[in-house]
């Protein structure tokens, strides 16, 4: 019951979504997720911490070098 680590979502709609990683001025916490394009809605996935958990994030989506929009 408690414990258990949720199972990681691959599969994601493409169409009309963005990879972002949203970033805190203050904090410096950053958050990767999807931005979707008409309508702005945020679906964030992960949360950063360093280089590692970055390129798992890339790596679970199948997301290339440079695709990664960064918000403030």
């Amino acid at each position: 019951m408690f414990g258990r680590k949720k199972a990681v979502q691959t599969l994601w709609r493409q169409e009309g979504k963005i990879p972002v990683i949203r970033a805190s001025i203050c904090t410096g916490e950053k958050v990767a997720g999807f931005r979707e394009g008409d309508s702005g809605k945020f679906e964030d996935m992960m949360l950063i911490k360093g280089e590692k958990d970055l390129k798992s994030f890339m790596d679970t989506y199948g997301i290339k070098e440079g695709e990664i929009q960064k918000e403030w």
